[in-house]
């Protein structure tokens, strides 16, 4: 979003230039220098006068707080009046500050009639956006084709995230017919502007095949690429093609490296399959202690396996004091998340406890399902 907010203030600057010479010039030099007490003095000036730019531009100055207190009433402010002379770029931030809520109560319809103004003006994060708010349903019915169209716009005038969702939307038929090759098309223009996202997600059609001709080797690439920009998937998906070989040497270290990096950003299945590597002894030497700890994390946010495989470690009393009891609880949840393993051991484990322990486990498992899966152990 941060993102998306400063290339809106790069477009309305580039506005700036080609409509006004002389002190409004001034003031945007002295912005783009970081001088802002002389562009404050002069957006000041001129926004007094009814200029929009500078209106706009000093909008910009009061939500970002440069050279004042961050103030998203006195944006807002600004903004109104730029926006009410046509500014297409204080159109797009006032529809982001209803999205947001900044400044004012959060208004999905509201960010929507905003974004719309902006996009009707050719404006292409506005237009971005206004897709986004038909694909995901927020202020309006929810209308892929309509999301389509408005990513179109954006993208073609080299708007990458809007490049990256057309893609996707290709990808998975939404709002169009699923054609993988156009998919690929428009990933790979985000990709090439370097859009983490688009990265993972043209890595992933490489390796699967869809769209290009099946290449691990440029998929591994992709991966890379994604990855350096910190995009957990392609960490992950890494570390899957490092502990399986494919595409790749097989490398548990290397998988392990890579899975850690996902795992220590929140990514479940990152932290299940770095506790399975301790558990294994793969890639390191094995821990039970850390095998318990990641998959515990694991577990805290639903992972299945972790949860059926924190349920055999109490079974066998690895890292832990034998437990049947806290084992069938932990079966139990894997269970009913669908894990067929769980379900086999749970079998296994009710044989070997009394019918009131296993009353007992159920409620145990009742009340994490309840607590979502925190403080469950």
């Amino acid at each position: 979003m941060k993102r998306l907010l400063l290339t809106a203030m790069a477009v309305l600057l580039l506005s700036v230039l080609t409509a006004w010479a002389g002190p409004l010039e001034d003031g945007v030099a002295a912005h783009n220098r970081g001088d802002y007490a002389n562009a404050l003095r002069i957006y000041r000036s001129l926004a007094a006068q009814g200029n929009a730019q500078a209106q706009s531009g000093l909008g910009f100055m009061y939500f970002i707080g440069q050279g004042v207190n961050k103030d998203y009433a006195e944006a807002l402010k600004w903004y109104h009046l730029a926006a009410a002379q046509g500014a297409a770029a204080a159109q797009f931030m006032i529809g982001s500050m209803y999205e947001e809520g900044q400044g004012v109560e959060k208004d999905y319809a509201e960010a929507v009639n905003w974004y719309q103004q902006a996009a009707i003006q050719g404006n292409a994060q506005g237009q971005f956006k206004l897709g986004m708010m038909y694909d995901d349903g927020r202020g309006v019915a929810p209308d892929y084709a309509e999301a389509v169209k408005w990513y179109r716009l954006a993208a073609a005038q080299g708007e990458e995230a809007a490049q990256l969702k057309l893609g996707m939307m290709y990808e998975e038929g939404r709002g169009v017919t699923q054609d993988y090759a156009e998919a690929v098309t428009w990933l790979r223009l985000a990709a090439e502007r370097g859009n983490a996202a688009a990265e993972f997600n043209l890595g992933l059609m490489y390796r699967k095949g869809r769209g290009v001709t099946q290449d691990d080797a440029e998929a591994h690439r992709w991966y890379r690429l994604g990855a350096a920009h910190g995009n957990v998937q392609a960490e992950l998906d890494l570390g899957w093609m490092y502990e399986r070989g494919q595409g790749v040497t097989q490398n548990y270290a290397a998988a392990l490296q890579w899975y850690r990096l996902a795992a220590v950003q929140g990514n479940a299945e990152a932290q299940f399959s770095v506790g399975r590597a301790y558990y294994n002894g793969q890639g390191v030497a094995r821990d039970y202690n850390n095998a318990l700890y990641w998959y515990r994390l694991a577990a805290a946010q639903g992972d299945a396996m972790a949860q059926s495989s924190l349920g055999l470690m109490y079974a066998k009393g690895q890292g832990v004091e034998q437990d049947y009891v806290r084992a069938y609880m932990w079966f139990n949840l894997a269970a009913a998340s669908g894990s067929a393993p769980a379900l086999k051991n749970l079998d296994t484990v009710a044989k070997l406890v009394p019918a009131p322990l296993i009353e007992r486990a159920q409620e145990m498992a009742r009340v994490c399902q309840q607590r979502k899966f925190r403080g469950c152990d």
